[in-house]
């Protein structure tokens, strides 16, 4: 009678071979305490508490008001993440409305090509007389002066056409405004803000802050600028 041979026999071998672990659980989130988990914690800490020493009343209320304000806090967490996404999207929406429109900002140094002007305020917090409004090329040199007068407290607007003091217009490059004037009796220079054009934004520049691409280059966050115009 021939034999028949048993393959139900143990390989010596399949204990050398990988095999795909069967209690090892899909999502690990051993770490984390939810809320059933605490309820049955406290169960068993009720149920096999020692008959003749309770658990404090104080002590439950504790244990609870702990692991609620652990919860609120983390919610309140993700509450804080979805307003900063929002507020993120809103100023990026804001920023790309400013594409082509004028900014005025606090700086007095700007670029500009020739045959063009440039706008700006001059800014004192006292009132102040004999003031002059100098325009400076890159090298430092004044090409023109204007003399603006007394000026009261706050902020006066201003034009330069872009010409030089022979009447020429001045080349293209960097400019700076200078307001020279007496306040209090004293010789001071006070501050000079420009308008700027809006050529792109950057909805992520640096810190994670929107950025504006002015006509000449520079780049200024969205919450430096002081005034939008038309």
């Amino acid at each position: 009678m021939e034999s028949v041979k048993d393959t139900s026999a143990t390989n010596p071998l399949d204990a050398l071979r990988w095999k795909k672990e069967s209690n090892v659980p899909e999502n690990n989130n051993n770490g984390t305490l939810k809320q059933e988990d605490f309820f049955a914690l406290l169960t068993q800490q009720l149920a096999h508490q020692d008959p003749t020493k309770p658990v404090e009343n104080n002590e439950m209320i504790s244990q609870m008001t702990s692991f609620s304000m652990s919860a609120g806090i983390d919610t309140l967490n993700e509450s804080f993440g979805d307003f900063s996404s929002t507020m993120s999207s809103s100023q990026a929406l804001q920023a790309s409305s400013l594409v082509g429109r004028s900014v005025l900002v606090d700086n007095n140094v700007f670029g500009m090509p020739e045959g063009q002007g440039a706008n700006g305020k001059i800014s004192t917090d006292m009132p102040a007389t004999n003031v002059v409004l100098n325009i400076e090329n890159a090298a430092g040199e004044v090409i023109r002066s204007v003399a603006v007068g007394d000026l009261a407290k706050g902020e006066h607007p201003f034009t330069w056409d872009g010409k030089d003091k022979d009447g020429d217009d001045a080349a293209t490059g960097l400019y700076r405004f200078r307001v020279a004037g007496t306040v209090d009796g004293e010789p001071t220079e006070m501050q000079a803000l420009t308008y700027r054009r809006v050529d792109s934004v950057t909805l992520a520049g640096t810190g994670g802050n929107v950025q504006l691409n002015l006509n000449d280059g520079e780049n200024m966050a969205l919450k430096d600028i002081i005034e939008i115009a038309g």
